[in-house]
């Protein structure tokens, strides 16, 4: 395990725009308050939601849209900055349907209906880097 030690800096809570994609809304906002670490929470309802599943095997992301409405039972995430040092809203949800049935995965996007978010700053940044072993983008510790 890699690690480093980060000092808590800000904290925000936030109403996420009806109509408005869910994760671009988190990258807008750090961007704009210029957050380059933090964790948040969230919780709400989406009209819809495109999950991505990372293939181990073929080191690449399977998408699946569901046009439906689906809450939001729980969001959690990290933003760093990209390998272009722009904000990226690592952001991975449980949602569920009318039924109680759950879809999860990363999220890559979502038709916030209503949205609410708790964000917790560093003071130090955190950058991507793509990851050799698994072909994905992790942290520069």
């Amino acid at each position: 395990m890699n690690y480093r030690e980060l000092t808590g800096s800000r904290e925000f809570v936030a109403s996420l725009t009806h109509g408005e994609d869910w994760r671009g809304q988190i990258e807008d906002f750090a961007r704009s308050e210029d957050i380059e670490a933090a964790v948040f929470f969230g919780l709400g309802t989406v009209q819809e939601a495109t999950i991505w599943y990372y293939d181990q095997d073929e080191e690449e992301y399977r998408e699946t849209v569901f046009d439906e409405p689906l809450e939001v039972a729980a969001c959690v995430g990290n933003i760093s900055l990209d390998v272009d040092g722009d904000p990226f809203a690592h952001t991975h949800v449980v949602l569920s349907r009318e039924d109680g049935t759950a879809i999860a995965g990363h999220l890559d996007a979502g038709e916030t209906f209503i949205g609410e978010l708790y964000v917790r700053t560093f003071e130090e940044s955190l950058e991507r880097v793509p990851d050799e072993t698994t072909g994905g983008d992790l942290w520069a510790l």
